[in-house]
């Protein structure tokens, strides 16, 4: 199979959630998705991600994303983890989880641990590891992570990548280094110098191939 790129069409699937079942392209249809794996349920690191994800799910509603778990379990332990989630987070996960236990879309997306010989079930088949895609709502794979088993994700930055692409695919911007919102931001290298007087007035240009918006700008984006 064709490895999944940054460009790439997200593959489409039907799979048994602890939401019910669903189609991902009508699920997903109109909205970004972050679309992340967890090597198993019940333990330590899953656990402590998936709670800090719930606490964050307001904030990826905001921004218009649908967020949407997946390991290698089944439903029934998914939903007995979910409580215990919920406990040690002092939260209430919202989101849904696949049941992938035959690994079929865990495979499709190349989520599968080739690195950890210890990340693998009782009969030795490998568990996923730590990766994250956000999709856009054409479908489009426009960010693309994986983590080792043994480290956890920040998700704070998964949402600071999907601030920097809806700004850049709304305003013709690109982010710097350490870039947040409302934090000024690079003006795309297509965009002249005339046309930049009228988008972005009061830029700032430190080299000819490097202009950044205002700081008074940078805050209405």
């Amino acid at each position: 199979m064709p490895t999944l790129r940054l460009g790439s069409s997200a593959p489409d699937f039907e799979a048994e959630t602890t939401q019910g079942n669903i189609k991902f392209s009508e699920w997903s249809k109109g909205s970004w998705v972050v679309l992340f794996s967890h090597p198993d349920d019940f333990t330590p690191v899953c656990t402590t991600e998936l709670g800090e994800v719930a606490k964050l799910y307001p904030e990826f509603e905001k921004r218009g994303v649908k967020v949407i778990g997946l390991s290698a379990n089944d439903i029934a332990s998914h939903d007995a983890w979910i409580k215990d989630i919920n406990e040690v987070g002092n939260t209430s996960v919202t989101f849904p989880i696949i049941g992938d236990k035959d690994r079929k879309i865990a495979t499709e997306y190349d989520m599968l641990d080739a690195l950890d010989a210890t990340n693998v079930d009782a009969k030795g088949l490998p568990f996923t590891v730590r990766t994250v895609f956000v999709i856009d709502p054409k479908g489009i794979i426009r960010l693309l992570i994986s983590y080792p088993a043994s480290t956890g994700r920040h998700f704070g930055e998964i949402l600071r990548t999907i601030d920097s692409l809806q700004l850049g695919d709304k305003h013709r911007i690109t982010t710097p280094v350490n870039w947040k919102r409302g934090d000024p931001a690079i003006i795309h290298p297509s965009v002249s110098n005339d046309e930049a007087q009228k988008l972005f007035p009061g830029f700032k240009t430190v080299k000819p191939y490097l202009r950044f918006t205002s700081e008074e700008q940078a805050k209405t984006f």
